[in-house]
């Protein structure tokens, strides 16, 4: 003998249909946003034409900056909101001039190596008082240790400018006080200046 359905029953069944579809439409909708939210980190192709990365130092009597004329710089940044997604920088320092020759080879000689290299990877940027923050661990003759700094970003067009600066002191990173014949000294206090630009 054949039953009917009720039509509680029947009407039960729609709702759990309409149900399932509904959490389907969500769950869509979930993925479908974490995959967009995937896909805005792209690569900073740096110019290195349009870039500069600087140390300013001052010894006794007088002052000079020195700029690195190479180095590989790996940045990744949110399309939409431009904050880095990560930042490895990486150099030797006889790339680094000052402009006298000599004062270059007696730089390579305090760090000494002919070819001492240094790096900087970035680890964490957040927001305070509406301006960005970036941290990093800096390398620097075989030490390395975590540094904070502000920075800022623009856009024009298709270019991206990225510029910051942080104060250093170098004995921090177990290097002597630079003097030379007991009269000229470089004090400690060191100013690192970064001004990248480049396409995503």
């Amino acid at each position: 003998m054949k039953t009917k359905k009720s039509h509680r029953s029947v009407g039960l069944n729609k709702h759990w249909i309409a149900g399932k579809a509904m959490r389907k439409s969500i769950g869509l909708a979930l993925s479908g946003l974490l995959l967009a939210g995937a896909v805005q980190a792209a690569p900073l192709k740096i110019d290195p034409k349009r870039s500069r990365i600087q140390v300013d130092a001052k010894a006794t009597g007088h002052a000079f900056t020195g700029t690195l004329e190479d180095y590989e710089a790996k940045v990744d940044g949110d399309v939409s909101t431009l904050l880095p997604q990560s930042f490895v920088l990486k150099w030797t320092f006889d790339d680094l001039k000052t402009g006298e020759a000599d004062r270059d080879q007696e730089m390579l000689k305090w760090l000494g190596s002919a070819k001492p290299a240094g790096s900087f990877r970035f680890t964490k940027t957040w927001e305070k008082d509406g301006k960005h923050f970036a941290m990093g661990n800096l390398t620097i003759h075989g030490v390395s240790k975590a540094i904070a700094f502000p920075y800022t970003v623009e856009k024009d067009g298709e270019w991206v400018t990225i510029d910051g600066a942080v104060q250093l002191d170098y004995t921090d990173f177990s290097l002597p006080i630079v003097r030379s014949m007991a009269i000229m000294t470089v004090k400690p206090e060191l100013k690192v200046r970064f001004h990248l630009v480049g396409k995503l």
